[in-house]
């Protein structure tokens, strides 16, 4: 069955994840534990489906205070498919060269955050620019997606450059470069995409792996419990803390 062989990619793409790229990910994991620590911010920032992993990590169950999404709407809501806000519109924007630049306009950064970009190809234009401004305005830059993949791809960036080429710290999604992965019969293109498991994967290994980082270093973390526990009569309050504490620092930004 074409289900089981998706499953099998999946789990070959995080095996590959676990076996080749945890230096890289406690390297990532060391610097955002750095900005946590410093009371400062990890961005996290992607386009289309690269947005998917932006949203799981924060908000949510079991995460907590110090990661701030930057989901610029056109480049991300496109569910529309056609017409407002459509798919067309998406692929013309993501390659717009200058915009990810304006997009940094609009929030305050300090040398102590740290950018955190996922992108699948490395090629497209606002990616790029976010990665070039975050790095002008002394910012660590971790980019992570199929770098591996991306080795001798054209960048569509006057910079010459791919985003893992501009990064400091580069985590390998090992997603195939086309993204899906199983073959159909009587079709050119394949089905069953992989690169959003690669990337949910790597946040929470890399999230979790901050939460050992600063729980060592006697860190207090301000976690997102969940309010869904029977007996459980102090998660309301625990939440409520967690977001006051997200409130008073996001207020700078």
């Amino acid at each position: 069955m074409l289900a089981n062989k998706w499953l099998d990619n999946v789990r070959s793409i995080m095996s590959d994840i676990e076996n080749t790229q945890m230096e890289n990910i406690r390297k990532a994991a060391e610097a955002m534990a750095d900005s946590i620590q410093a009371e400062r911010w990890v961005h996290t920032f992607g386009c289309g489906h690269a947005t998917i992993p932006v949203e799981e990590m924060y908000p949510r169950i079991g995460s907590f205070v110090g990661f701030h999404p930057i989901i610029e709407l056109p480049l991300s809501f496109f569910t529309h498919i056609t017409g407002e806000m459509g798919i067309h519109q998406f692929l013309f924007l993501e390659r717009v060269e200058g915009y990810g630049k304006e997009i940094m306009k609009s929030y305050n950064f300090d040398p102590r955050d740290t950018m955190w970009i996922f992108s699948h190809s490395g090629i497209n234009n606002v990616n790029i620019d976010v990665a070039l401004e975050a790095k002008r305005l002394g910012m660590k830059v971790i980019a992570y997606g199929s770098a591996a993949e991306a080795v001798g791809k054209t960048t569509r960036h006057s910079s010459g450059k791919t985003i893992f080429e501009i990064a400091d710290i580069v985590v390998d999604s090992c997603a195939p470069a086309g993204d899906a992965s199983v073959d159909l019969m009587n079709h050119r293109d394949k089905v069953g995409p992989v690169s959003t498991m690669a990337f949910v994967t790597t946040v929470w290994m890399t999230i979790t792996t901050v939460a050992e980082i600063l729980a060592e270093r006697g860190v207090k973390l301000y976690i997102h419990p969940s309010h869904n526990v029977p007996g459980d009569t102090t998660a309301r309050e625990r939440l409520d803390e967690a977001l006051a504490k997200y409130k008073e620092r996001v207020a700078g930004i």
